[in-house]
C-alpha cells in the first residue's frame, strides 16, 4: 500500500508541473512528449494521472488519523 501511496504521489506532482508548465508557457509536456495531446498514449498518462488524484484522495483519512493519534498524546 506505501508503494502505491508513494507512486500516487510521484504522479500527482508529474501532473503538477505539467498544468505549470501550461499556465506559465503554453506547452503541454506530456503532449510534447508523447506525441500530442490527442494521442492515445499522452491521453492515456492524463488518464493515470487522474487516477492518481482520485487515489489520493484516500490520504486524507490516513492525514486525520495521524492527527487523531497526535491529540491522544
Amino acid at each position: 500500500m506505501r508503494g502505491l501511496k508513494v507512486l500516487s504521489l510521484i504522479l500527482l506532482v508529474i501532473g503538477g508541473l505539467n498544468w505549470l508548465l501550461v499556465g506559465l508557457f503554453k506547452w503541454d509536456l506530456v503532449g510534447g512528449l508523447f506525441g500530442g495531446m490527442d494521442s492515445g498514449f499522452a491521453r492515456t498518462i492524463y488518464v493515470i494521472v487522474g487516477l492518481a488524484a482520485i487515489y489520493a484522495l484516500t490520504m486524507f483519512n490516513d492525514i486525520g488519523s495521524d492527527q487523531r493519534t497526535a491529540d491522544r498524546a
